[in-house]
């Protein structure tokens, strides 16, 4: 017997099929932990800074809340967020939406946040109440400043990453936006000797951008 021959007009056009990244069970709630830890730690963060006596945003960073009498607070709000971040990198690993690379760095930026509470960063600028303008650097407050850079950079680091699955997804400008906030970031640190609201605005960001990332990418299914 010969095949039967099918001309092209009578052909039937197979659909492009769009199909969502197999995940496993919980990642998705998992990596919704890591969506809420910035706006949760900047809104307990800015809740802090307007009540705290003689804490004032444009002479002192967010870190120094962590001193005084009611630092714990402060200290706790580190350790909250850098939790939430650890869950939110291991949800994103099981979704399988941004590679191995990302949540790496993810939970990188996240371990950061405990080691910030470990390691309080140095009073001044007149805060706690009662202290001086200026203050020599501790070994304590090294180690937080340590902590901090290698967490940023590792958030820097894991946008590169992740512009890459918004990309294929088709979000183009988010992908882009993701090569230049890092830039952004940066920038605020860099500037934090003239302003410290510069370095608070851009730490703010970096978290802040992390969040949405993560909302547009694990939304948005993957085409096949």
């Amino acid at each position: 017997m010969t095949p039967a021959l099918t001309s092209p007009a009578t052909r039937t056009a197979t659909p492009a099929r769009t199909a969502v990244i197999p995940s496993r069970p919980g990642g998705r709630r998992a990596l919704r932990c890591a969506v809420a830890a910035g706006p949760l730690f900047l809104g307990a963060g800015a809740a802090q800074a307007l009540t705290r006596d003689g804490f004032d945003l444009t002479r002192n960073a967010l870190s120094q809340l962590a001193l005084g009498g009611a630092g714990w607070v402060q200290a706790l709000n580190f350790l909250v967020a850098g939790a939430l971040l650890l869950v939110g990198a291991s949800g994103l690993r099981r979704t399988r939406a941004a590679g191995r690379g990302g949540p790496v760095l993810i939970a990188v930026f996240g371990l950061s946040f405990w080691a910030a509470a470990a390691f309080p960063a140095d009073a001044g600028a007149g805060f706690p109440v009662g202290a001086p303008e200026a203050t020599a650097m501790t070994g304590t407050g090294a180690a937080h400043m340590a902590a901090g850079m290698i967490g940023y950079l590792a958030l820097c680091a894991a946008f590169f990453v992740l512009a890459r699955p918004l990309a294929e997804r088709g979000h183009r400008t988010w992908a882009a936006a993701s090569r230049v906030v890092p830039a952004v970031v940066l920038a605020g640190f860099t500037a934090s000797a003239v302003s410290v609201l510069a370095f608070t605005a851009g730490a703010a960001l970096g978290l802040l951008w992390l969040s949405a990332v993560l909302l547009r990418l694990t939304a948005t299914p993957v085409p096949h």
